[in-house]
């Protein structure tokens, strides 16, 4: 009787920890190392003691793979550069957040984990609101970072928006948590729209409309389910557009004219233009280094370098990542880390829309909610730093890695006839 207390209590713990990792990830550096680390270590002790566990890991492959070779890569990188072994910092919280999935494999309530990640939205977007509408902040960029802290921001909150969303269309879910899951879209729509990040933004839609066909092909999606969601977001944008005085539908309309205007020696000035010129430069790295890149981290130096040779504009000197994650890897990494990239986002794409189809709801709802985000990453990474910035690489492997233990918990419990995940 007191180890089944004992057991209740620590899944309630690891679930309400689980539920504040995505909120840690927006405040105070020193407050949020704190659900991390009680996560790390509870994940590493079920790691060492639970057997159970580590077969969950082996379901998940798909995802864990790439992960695996992006880590050993960036040591290989390292140490082929003979760079400081700082540079290994996003391969440590991969690590890390590896560890940390461990917990997915216990029977957290993942229903108090999707009403937790909404309440979280639910202040982002008005934090989003308030510096906005009270404090005169152009563009929000949360409570942890500054002006280029917008755009992992704005990914922050279109995922967690799209967590929401799936479970606005579970039939299972009650009408208080419908609500819920309704504000919390809302705000994270109207929150992000404020920050006017274009390459999240456009990256939000295909992944929305992936997860409405989906939805729609496998449950069928009556009236009453997407007429409410396009209301959310109809509203959310226009609300938006009226508050922000056609600021944000100028970003969107001058992106055509920056890219027809781009010149590499004389006009590469502007958002888009200064990303047109570092693609470019990026390139030409990745040409003259094929095989090992030129070191992780060292595209600032390489842009600097031809700066002052002439060969790049001026304009985006400042720049030490190519705001695309593809061209990043090509041009740090070599062809090896453009490969691995690639495999990050497509096998765990496939992983994911394979059991999305799982008859089982909680093996199908958590691969959805996978899917999602793939989605989102995959295609806001053409355009953006979205796993160079701490906030949103943090969100994706936080959930790329949970999620997918997630699934493999449910995939070996039933092919164990050990009862039913929970859902």
């Amino acid at each position: 009787m007191h180890g089944t207390h004992l057991k209740r209590w620590s899944l309630a713990c690891c679930t309400l920890l689980v539920i504040l990792v995505p909120l840690s990830f927006s405040i105070e550096r020193h407050i949020r190392v704190v659900p991390i680390a009680l996560l790390f270590f509870a994940g590493l002790s079920l790691l060492v003691a639970n057997r159970t566990v580590r077969r969950d890991y082996r379901h998940a492959w798909p995802v864990l793979l790439p992960t695996a070779l992006m880590v050993a890569l960036s040591a290989v990188n390292i140490w082929q550069h003979q760079l400081d072994w700082r540079e290994f910092d996003q391969s440590a919280h991969i690590i890390m957040y590896t560890v940390i999935a461990a917990v997915f494999g216990l029977g957290l309530s993942m229903r108090r984990i999707w009403n937790g990640f909404s309440l979280t939205l639910i202040f982002l977007g008005a934090v989003s609101i308030v510096q906005h509408h009270f404090y005169g902040v152009l563009r929000p960029a949360g409570l942890n970072g500054g002006p280029a802290s917008t755009i992992e921001f704005a990914t922050v909150m279109l995922g967690l928006t799209l967590l929401a969303l799936l479970q606005l269309l579970n039939p299972k879910a009650t009408c208080g948590e419908k609500w819920l899951h309704g504000a919390a879209m809302a705000l994270g729509i109207y929150g992000a729209l404020l920050t006017q990040s274009r390459g999240p933004l456009l990256a939000f839609v295909p992944a929305l409309a992936l997860v409405m066909a989906l939805h729609g092909y496998r449950k069928g999606l009556r009236r009453r389910q997407w007429l409410p969601i396009l209301a959310i977001g109809i509203a959310a944008a226009l609300t938006a557009a009226a508050n922000l005085d056609g600021r944000l539908v100028d970003r969107f309309a001058s992106i055509g004219h920056e890219v027809s205007s781009y010149n590499p020696n004389q006009n590469a000035r502007g958002a888009v233009r200064e990303r047109l010129e570092m693609w470019r430069t990026a390139v030409r790295a990745f040409k003259e280094h094929p095989l090992a890149g030129v070191g992780i981290d060292r595209f600032g130096t390489y842009v600097r370098r031809e700066v002052e040779a002439g060969r790049t504009n001026a304009a985006v000197v400042q720049y030490g990542h190519p705001h695309n994650e593809y061209l990043d890897a090509a041009a740090t990494r070599g062809i090896f880390g453009l490969l691995v990239l690639v495999l990050l986002f497509v096998l765990p794409f496939f992983y994911f829309f394979r059991h999305a189809a799982d008859p089982d709801d909680a093996v199908a709802r958590p691969a959805y909610a996978g899917l999602a985000i793939v989605v989102l990453y995959a295609v806001c990474a053409l355009t953006e730093s979205v796993l160079f910035r701490v906030m949103s690489q943090s969100l994706f492997f936080f959930l790329l890695l949970g999620l997918a233990v997630h699934v493999g918990h449910g995939l070996r419990r039933r092919a164990e006839g050990d009862g039913d995940a929970v859902a």
